[in-house]
């Protein structure tokens, strides 16, 4: 194969950048604008030794599971990628390609995956917007025409690039987010707020962050600032007010009756030209520092740097599969590590008590605001059976399990009987993968939201004495290349 050959390919996967990927006498092709189902002509663009790249010159046949995006920043924001494909195909697509990882990655000759568990509704339902800020800088209109821009741009990141796409509306965020955007885009061009430019370290705004709290309407707005603070912030905080406020109520669906209100100003100080979006000072501009959300019988506060699952209404269909999994009968101990804000221990805490059992609950977490919150969820619930540490798991583990040094403040353990395991993208540290195996619980749950270094961690339980169940998919993040896995691993000698 060489560049400027055409061949002719059925699509036949994604990869994670969106392309779709077919091959033509064994030789993979990379090829964007396409879904799975394709039969296309293709140019290729560019050849390595084993695949290439090509762009579509002519589709032969389309995929039956094609659709027309919804948005009109398909194709340029770097965020939906199956937008072009139907719901069903896509959750299908991606529960085939946790299989295929677990094969690849993970050494399993013939895991069971099951069916992804989809949304009726699969839009509006982020909870958690983060949006850079821009005032200036180039954009390529169509026909590779390059305009200089100083209007404020708030929005989402262009493919590959730190260039930003002024989004006047994404369908995933919720409403109060993109009203929230539409103040501080006005402001800024009412009073003259420049944005950071990191190529000369100047300029206020960076980034735009709203929490929002789909169980209680509240809603927290992050104003992410290079600088300490914000000329005529009453005036901000005025329009943010109005515009969260006027944000229409739902009549139907799981938002019916919400009513929307800002109850949550935060400045965050991040002068560090870095990829980082939040840094670690916060000031509470108006309101309180927290907002509280509802999720099924149980109330979270939420602080402006804390881990929370970003889909509220799959958040419950999430840790309802891990509850089944688990399948606590009230007494166990639970080991809940990476714990957040502690979402997932007080549901096992909650369903313990329900038991009338005697079960507890011990989480680690490495964000000390998180760990405040999760010990503080606890109190508002009234869960007494739950306790929340601060540290590095694979630090804290052994401690909790061999040391003396917690049996003097009842967190000192003899074993634990479930295990969860809710890492961030990159997958859990090695050395915590040995500690868990060597504590030596029934049963492992890992929750995932990156399959790859799932698989790539359940390789190493497996071969430290674990068995693979099962796994169930959870979409957390429709019309994404994301999604949450949840798997059961049991001790070998348990199942035998």
């Amino acid at each position: 194969m060489e560049k400027g050959d055409t061949v002719k390919i059925k699509i036949e996967d994604i990869s994670n950048e969106g392309q779709g990927i077919g091959k033509a006498d064994g030789f993979a092709v990379f090829v964007k604008d396409t879904v799975v189902g394709d039969v296309v002509e293709a140019e290729l663009t560019k050849v390595k030794k084993n695949y290439g790249f090509g762009r579509v010159i002519k589709y032969v046949e389309c995929s039956p599971n094609r659709q027309e995006p919804f948005c009109p920043y398909y194709g340029s924001c770097g965020g939906c990628i199956y937008q072009a494909m139907e719901y069903d195909a896509g959750l299908e697509l991606r529960a085939r390609q946790i299989r295929d990882k677990l094969i690849r990655l993970g050494g399993l000759e013939n895991p069971t995956v099951n069916a992804a568990i989809g949304m009726e509704e699969p839009l509006r339902y982020r909870n958690k917007a983060s949006m850079p800020v821009s005032t200036g800088g180039l954009i390529t209109k169509k026909g590779g025409i390059v305009m200089p821009v100083h209007e404020p741009r708030i929005g989402f990141y262009r493919k590959k690039s730190h260039e930003v796409i002024d989004c006047r509306d994404c369908l995933l965020q919720s409403e109060p987010a993109m009203a929230a955007a539409k103040a501080l885009r006005r402001f800024m061009e009412e009073d003259n707020i420049t944005s950071y430019d990191p190529r000369w370290e100047k300029g206020l705004m960076k980034h735009m962050i709203v929490r929002t709290a789909m169980g209680t309407g509240q809603v927290m707005v992050i104003l992410v600032i290079n600088g300490k603070g914000i000329p005529n912030a009453a005036k901000l905080i005025e329009m943010l007010d109005d515009a969260i406020y006027n944000v229409p109520v739902y009549e139907e669906g799981p938002l019916a009756g919400i009513e929307f209100n800002l109850e949550s100003v935060i400045l965050n100080i991040n002068k560090k030209n870095t990829s980082e979006i939040l840094g670690s000072e916060c000031i509470t501009l108006a309101g309180k520092p927290t907002i509280t959300e509802k999720v099924g019988d149980l109330q979270f506060e939420i602080s402006p740097l804390s881990f929370y699952q970003v889909n509220p209404v799959q958040m419950e269909k999430l840790y309802g599969k891990v509850l089944e999994y688990a399948d606590l009968k009230g007494s166990e101990t639970v080991l809940d590590l990476y714990c957040g804000v502690g979402t997932i221990g007080l549901f096992c805490a909650d369903d313990m008590r329900k038991k009338d059992g005697e079960g507890r609950v011990i989480g680690i977490e490495t964000v000390k605001e998180a760990v405040v919150d999760a010990n503080r969820n606890a109190v508002i619930n009234g869960i007494v059976n739950a306790r929340y540490i601060c540290g590095k798991a694979e630090e804290e583990l052994g401690k909790i399990l061999g040391d003396k040094e917690h049996e003097d403040d009842g967190l000192h353990i003899d074993r634990a009987d479930v295990i969860i395991l809710d890492p961030p993208r990159a997958g859990c540290d090695g050395r915590l993968l040995k500690a868990a195996a060597e504590a030596a619980p029934e049963k492992i749950i890992y929750v995932s939201c990156d399959p790859a270094t799932m698989a790539r961690d359940i390789k190493q339980l497996v071969a430290s004495g674990y068995e693979f169940i099962e796994a169930t998919p959870v979409d957390m993040f429709p019309w994404t290349g994301s999604i949450e896995v949840v798997a059961m691993l049991v001790r070998k000698n348990c199942t035998e």
